[in-house]
């Protein structure tokens, strides 16, 4: 059985800066802490969680704060959740979810019964009244995501404003002048969820800057509200030749339904979305998207959250993310009229 003096021995420095190294006690240097860490993994230590637990007055439980909405797409959700999991199992911490719609009530209790060490908090609002509490709180937080207000707070997330500014940028220069967003829920909008409204944000202000004709559609999950959408849109904009869909659910009805109503996509329609890889990939017609990289996203969440936990390393308050743009079959430029 391998024990902390041989991880100690291995890694070149004394058993007591190991231990800081597990219950975060100390600060140490970065450079230690990675030596420590590959020792541990090449003798495959396993420190006794209790035993580390009551050493470090620590729980090894982080909570993601994920409440579970209308309007919210529960499998994207859960690509969060199991990629934070996944990264805190690597830091020897266990996953406290927490998806009731609680708000400030909840991760009070959360913070007075000391079950977790800290909380990463999704579905962030514009103005979420969560935030003086978070603020407040001893536990350490990172938010997926980004309120009005970010000051005080550590953040992260897709450039989501920057996405829909790079979807209308792509239909622009393949000659498309009159284009839509087909968006989440109307209630993700009334909650004012800050990756909806950033969408948006980047969708308008590219439009009016390229000069092109556009409109802001929200869409509930289902395919018979696709049809809907697909029909006011023909009725209104009868010119419509590109389309950005933020709307996972509904891509695939949406593109049925324009192709019922006589557009086929991309030879009349070009598509665009802000998706899973995973979802744009495996339609019929694979869209041209920019990718949610829900994987990097919660690990890096939980990177942040353990550099503040621990007290090593510099935890930036704003981490955003770049988009990426993947051109598939769904978009063509538009023919000459």
């Amino acid at each position: 059985m391998v024990k902390i003096t041989d991880v100690a021995r291995h890694a070149g420095v004394s058993p007591s800066t190991v231990s800081y190294a597990l219950s975060g006690k100390r600060p140490i240097s970065e450079e230690t802490r990675q030596r420590i860490e590959r020792s541990i993994h090449e003798l495959g230590y396993r420190p006794h969680a209790g035993a580390r637990a009551l050493a470090s007055s620590r729980s090894n439980v982080l909570a993601l704060v994920i409440p579970l909405r209308t309007g919210i797409h529960v499998p994207v959700a859960m690509q969060f959740a199991v990629s934070v999991v996944t990264a805190a199992r690597r830091h020897d911490h266990d996953v406290l979810l927490l998806t009731q719609e609680e708000g400030e009530d909840g991760l009070r209790r959360v913070a007075d019964t000391a079950l977790v060490d800290a909380l990463i908090v999704m579905d962030v609002q514009l103005n979420d009244p969560r935030l003086p509490l978070l603020r407040a709180l001893d536990l350490p937080s990172v938010l997926i995501g980004f309120p009005s207000d970010p000051v005080g707070l550590t953040c992260i997330d897709l450039d989501f404003r920057a996405a829909g500014e790079l979807c209308v940028e792509r239909l622009a220069a393949l000659g498309h002048r009159v284009i839509a967003l087909v968006g989440s829920p109307p209630e993700v909008y009334v909650r004012r969820t800050a990756f909806a409204q950033r969408v948006v944000q980047g969708f308008t202000a590219a439009a009016d800057r390229g000069g092109l004709s556009s409109s802001v559609h929200p869409c509930e999950a289902t395919p018979a509200a696709a049809r809907v959408v697909a029909e006011q849109l023909l009725r209104e904009q009868p010119a419509l030749t590109g389309v950005v869909v933020h709307n996972e659910a509904i891509l695939e009805p949406l593109i049925d339904a324009f192709e019922h109503l006589g557009l086929r996509v991309p030879g009349d329609l070009s598509v665009t979305a802000i998706c899973p890889d995973d979802v744009a990939e495996n339609l019929p017609v694979p869209v041209t998207s920019v990718a949610i990289p829900s994987a990097e996203i919660g690990t890096r969440a939980v990177d942040l959250l353990m550099r503040k936990l621990n007290g090593t390393g510099h935890a930036p308050e704003a981490t955003l993310l770049p988009p990426g743009l993947t051109e598939r079959a769904s978009t063509v430029a538009r023919a000459a009229p």
